[in-house]
């Protein structure tokens, strides 16, 4: 069964959850807020109902309710107090400094399996703890967690630097062609159990900057026509393309 996980669009990093929600809540709100005037709300006896000013835009927004238990397997973290396994996920909802110097909260991906795959924020974050020890460390968690969904993220840039090609994200940009590059300048990669694609990208391309590692994955996963690059089985056999081919300096 393919398990919820959040993937960090900065880092690469993969935040999986022990268990995936027995529900989930998609709610969306219109662009549209009561219409005013300077002397307060717009509205008048003849009118049926109050007029409305379009804003455009609005929002849409994910709500998951996710269980955590020390004593249920699958954590590659062995731990008594619970805290340790939904820490991670809690501070998705904290601000962190981005690269323009501004705070906010991580941009995250909340994917699940091939039906799911949405960039957003972690708006706020609830936990119920339970099944307390006798010095008071939590063993169990009832993790609630609203994702607000964001537009398809732009790679942030500090000033003077050169975007690259391979740094695109729009869908033309991350379709890579085989026949594009000649087959003697293609290496082979047999994937091992664990491995993520992110990790061979850094591996078979050390030079590149580390700011570019999210679009150099894409264009891996789309070179070797992966519909689901963050579950690779073992022994899948990677074409892997020079640099140059993905955007990068030969």
């Amino acid at each position: 069964m393919e398990r919820v996980a959040f993937l960090l669009e900065e880092t690469n990093e993969r935040l999986g959850c022990l268990l995936n929600p027995a529900s989930l809540v998609v709610r969306r709100v219109a662009g549209v807020l009561p219409r005013r005037s300077f002397g307060g709300q717009f509205t008048g006896t003849g009118l049926r109902d109050d007029p409305l000013l379009y804003t455009g835009g609005g929002r849409t927004e994910l709500e998951l309710h996710l269980l955590f238990d020390v004593s249920l397997a699958g954590s590659s973290i062995v731990t008594n107090d619970v805290r340790d396994l939904t820490g991670p996920l809690w501070n998705l909802a904290e601000n962190v400094r981005s690269i323009n110097g501004t705070r906010r909260p991580p941009l995250v991906r909340f994917v699940w399996g091939k039906s799911w795959n949405i960039p957003g924020i972690v708006a706020a974050v609830a936990e119920y703890l339970e099944q307390f020890s006798a010095d008071g460390v939590p063993q169990r968690s009832w993790l609630s967690m609203r994702l607000l969904r964001v537009g398809e993220p732009q790679n942030e840039m500090t000033p003077g630097e050169q975007r690259l090609q391979a740094q695109a994200l729009s869908p033309a940009d991350l379709e890579l062609a085989p026949e594009s590059v000649p087959p003697d300048q293609v290496q082979t990669h047999v994937v091992s159990a664990g491995e993520r694609l992110d990790e061979i990208a850094a591996r078979y391309y050390p030079d590149s900057p580390a700011a570019e590692a999210p679009s150099l994955w894409r264009l891996l996963a789309s070179y070797n026509g992966l519909e689901d690059p963050l579950h690779i089985a073992p022994g899948t056999v990677l074409r892997i393309p020079p640099l140059s081919a993905l955007g990068g300096p030969p």
